[in-house]
């Protein structure tokens, strides 16, 4: 898994609540188990029109934000069935941070242990934000000091994540990154297990 230690652009402004996980990445998208490749589909119903062209009206197709690393988005954002594939739809487009008033559950986890930052503010924060956003101002997001910064405004808002969820982001540590911290103790567990239980 990528690390995520500090992340700067102009970020996305989306001001929806309750984007459940179909509508980042709809359904029909979800015969891989590959989580590559989809970012070409994430928003698919909102950024193309029903005849396949680009809807020029969706905050993704406009200039400032066509490569954003950052989205700024309303509350609930995840909420629906629990898809991993969302956030692999979100890292392959490039997303790495998420930033809104609050998350489905299953989203928000399937967000950390995929490399993707999902931060909650208070919504007069997230206001704020997705003002300065509209403006194309630069945001940074930093995890190792918990802050997020928009610039030329100076404006600073802190963050909280899990101590440990915050770890294994700056690390790159997934379930398997952390599993493989000790395949040496690991190693030698077997070969005890040989040695003293050759029949199992």
């Amino acid at each position: 898994m990528q690390s995520f230690t500090k992340l700067t652009g102009v970020a996305a402004p989306m001001a929806m609540a309750n984007v459940d996980t179909d509508a980042i990445i709809p359904k029909q998208f979800l015969k891989t188990i590959k989580r590559t490749g989809l970012g070409k589909y994430l928003f698919n119903d909102l950024r193309t029109k029903p005849d396949g062209s680009e809807n020029p009206d969706f905050v993704l197709n406009k200039p400032p934000y066509r490569n954003t690393q950052i989205l700024i988005t309303g509350a609930n954002f995840g909420c629906g069935s629990s898809r991993e594939h969302a956030p692999w739809a979100l890292l392959d487009f490039g997303i790495r941070c998420v930033i809104a008033p609050s998350f489905a559950d299953i989203f928000f986890n399937n967000c950390f242990k995929n490399g993707v930052l999902p931060v909650v503010l208070p919504q007069a924060q997230i206001d704020q934000l997705m003002a300065l956003a509209e403006k194309g101002a630069s945001i940074t997001v930093d995890l190792e000091t918990q802050s997020i910064t928009a610039y030329p405004s100076n404006v600073n808002f802190a963050f909280e994540v899990d101590p440990f969820r915050r770890h294994c982001l700056l690390n790159g540590l997934d379930d398997i990154g952390l599993t493989q911290q000790h395949a040496s103790d690991i190693a030698s567990y077997e070969a005890r297990q040989k040695s003293e239980r050759p029949w199992l």
